[in-house]
């Protein structure tokens, strides 16, 4: 199963660990969230851009 997959054993016993008893609607909500956050990360990486990018114009001025 494993190799199937192309993962290590290290890392399926890793996530078997952080996963086990966890059921299929708390995966799917976790995913979500993840994939929610990773948005929200890269919102604030181009916000924060364009303020620096702001200063330096007003700087310039």
């Amino acid at each position: 199963m494993v190799r199937e997959h192309g993962l290590s054993e290290a890392t399926f016993y890793a996530r078997k660990s952080k996963y086990a008893g966890a059921s299929i609607a708390e995966l799917t909500r976790l995913k979500h969230l993840e994939e929610e956050n990773r948005k929200l990360k890269q919102m604030f990486a181009d916000l924060s851009l364009e303020n620096q990018a702001i200063k330096e114009i007003l700087r310039k001025k």
